[in-house]
């Protein structure tokens, strides 16, 4: 019998814990809801991880070059 389990994802960004909107969202979608909270998330960098029964993504902002 295979067996099922649902896996919950949790967002980070800048030390904190955003909770999903929506689980049916793509990450993107949800990089693009939280944007409008964090404008700097528009252009953040995406990492994903998988521990245990949680998908952890984190959001990390882009450094870039002034001038």
């Amino acid at each position: 019998m295979i067996e099922v389990e649902s896996i919950t994802r949790v967002f980070k960004y800048n030390g904190i814990s955003l909770p999903d909107p929506n689980p049916t969202l793509p990450i993107e979608t949800v990089r693009s809801v939280y944007a409008h909270q964090y404008p700097e998330l528009g252009s953040a960098d995406v990492q994903s991880e998988i521990k245990g029964k949680k998908q952890i993504v984190t959001f990390q902002k882009v450094l870039g070059h002034k001038g």
